[in-house]
């Protein structure tokens, strides 16, 4: 029996939402279902720096998921998915999962990935990075995750912030191997 390909977003209350909801608006035209869990720093953020309203953002995904729920579907490696996107993922959250402190749901199924040696991306959001951040980074991307920090590109001429932004996503895409044209591709001569 098929299923529709399963994707955890898990959103912490690091500068840069605006990636995650990118990112939800995408997921939500295809063929997906989608797991959310947004940390209390999250919602506070998604005010903050946007002005979506959480309403808005979860209305793109098909489960909701509480961050303290340790007994939710996704703290589990027999629930299966395929692939889970922290993003933004605030260094906080990247030393728990390095260390395996899942204190909470984001953290929790960060480590079944992990464990069950599923997808897991990780869009860490800090600047400038201090010894202990790349190294929680370079022993995640050891363990098999992804790091995929939302670097500005200038190849495909971004005119505007949204440019900037989509660049990025579309790279999250890429690592979930969604296809997508959400920004222009290097072209070979």
């Amino acid at each position: 029996m098929s299923r529709k390909k399963r994707i955890i977003i898990g959103i912490t209350g690091a500068s840069g939402i605006v990636y995650a909801v990118r990112v939800l608006e995408a997921l939500n035209q295809g063929d997906f279902e989608v797991h959310l869990v947004m940390s209390t720093w999250a919602k506070s953020t998604l005010q903050l720096e946007t002005d979506y309203s959480l309403d808005y953002v979860t209305s793109l995904v098909d489960v909701v998921h509480h961050p303290k729920d340790m007994a939710a579907s996704i703290a589990s490696g027999s629930y299966l998915i395929d692939a889970m996107v922290i993003v933004p993922c605030s260094m906080k959250t990247l030393a728990g999962v390095a260390m395996g402190y899942a204190d909470n749901l984001i953290a929790r199924a960060a480590d079944v990935c992990l464990k069950e040696k599923r997808r897991l991306i990780i869009v860490a959001r800090e600047t400038p990075l201090n010894e202990i951040h790349l190294e929680n980074m370079l022993k995640l991307a050891r363990m098999g995750a992804m790091i995929v920090p939302p670097m500005v590109a200038f190849y495909h001429k971004p005119e505007n912030l949204d440019d900037v932004i989509n660049h990025t996503v579309s790279k999250l895409l890429d690592a979930l191997s969604i296809e997508n044209e959400l920004s222009p591709r290097w072209k070979s001569e």
